[in-house]
């Protein structure tokens, strides 16, 4: 395959080795991961058995919400390796490590000393830390915030199968395909999905949007968060219920969606200590009305995915959830009105 750009043709780069898709992630994790991103290519500083007996190629943490950050493994592979007999036994002894609380102790001690002896990267973190505390920050992102990236160089016909059929896989792992176009001198590289994407990459938009199914439930999502993230669902919940009781909170494997006349209107993302709610709203309509919470804008590629504009915010304490409400609220009363009209 061949790309072109101001006037010069580029070539695919076909990785014969596995140092090589490494390099370039290493030498391009900014551009790949973001300027919030903090990439850690420890593969030869962390003892093997930290991590279920296996290495991996390294460690990411995204900062673009400080509050509430996000540790990636990161696993790089080919897509000429086998997928049973390598990169299946990987990710599975991945999953063993991040239910090992004595494992993940010893990680986030060695990551932290990693952290401190590298004044580079302890740079990068004191740009967002401010004034926390490193080791708490690590501690917490690596035990609340648990993903495994795999950046791979083509597709693996395994991969969609095993997301589909294990739970473990669609919750946890991510998947990243990097290409590269080279002319001989200059390289053009393709990554899909973005990584501010990626964490859509494994989720689908349920069809029939009237269909309220019983597996998973709600207890699906709200047996793995904890108590103040179940209050906080409650109470948004209760109060949309007071007003419009036929509304519909519809549990899907990845999210739960508030529907009211199938129409989606908002989606929680439930994390371990914190929810995210998807708003189908634009962030500057949104933070007319929202004072007391951060509004995270959201690109292009997540409106796609969620079917129009929309933004998030996010939730971990039950504080001002009454401007919450407020919002989803006049939000219903809006379809109303707009469905009102329709009929006339």
């Amino acid at each position: 395959m061949g790309v072109y750009y101001n006037n010069k043709r580029y070539l695919e780069f076909i990785y014969r080795l596995e140092s090589e898709l490494e390099e370039d992630v290493v030498n391009n994790s900014k551009m790949f991961f973001g300027s919030n991103a903090i990439y850690i290519d420890a593969k030869r500083k962390i003892e093997a058995r930290a991590l279920g007996g296996s290495i991996p190629d390294g460690f990411l943490f995204d900062l673009s919400d400080v509050e509430n950050p996000a540790f990636y493994i990161v696993e790089i592979e080919l897509s000429s390796h086998s997928f049973h007999g390598h990169i299946f036994p990987q990710i599975t002894k991945f999953f063993s490590f991040f239910r090992n609380s004595k494992s993940q102790n010893e990680l986030v001690n060695k990551l932290y000393a990693i952290v401190n002896e590298n004044s580079e990267i302890r740079a990068q973190f004191d740009v967002f830390l401010q004034g926390r505390e490193l080791y708490k920050y690590i501690k917490d992102a690596v035990e609340t915030n648990q993903n495994i990236l795999i950046v791979i160089d083509s597709e693996m016909k395994e991969l969609p199968d095993i997301m589909g059929t294990y739970a473990e896989w669609s919750e946890t792992v991510k998947i990243m395909e990097l290409n590269k176009y080279t002319n001989g001198l200059d390289c053009i590289y393709k990554l899909e999905p973005e990584f501010e994407n990626v964490e859509y990459s494994a989720m689908d938009i349920e069809e029939e949007e009237d269909e309220v199914v019983s597996v998973p439930t709600e207890s699906f999502h709200l047996d793995k968060v904890n108590e103040n993230v179940k209050e906080v669902y409650s109470f948004i919940k209760n109060g949309v219920l007071h007003a419009y009781p036929d509304t519909l909170f519809h549990p899907t494997k990845h999210y739960l969606s508030i529907i009211r006349n199938k129409r989606r209107i908002a989606h929680f993302k439930f994390r371990k200590k914190s929810v995210n709610l998807v708003v189908m709203k634009n962030d500057e309509q949104v933070r007319e009305d929202i004072r007391l919470h951060n509004v995270i804008t959201r690109s292009s590629g997540v409106w796609k995915f969620w079917n129009g504009e929309c933004c998030e915010i996010q939730l971990s304490t039950t504080d001002n959830l009454l401007e919450i409400v407020s919002l989803l609220r006049d939000m219903l009363e809006e379809d109303e009105a707009l469905q009102v009209a329709v009929k006339f």
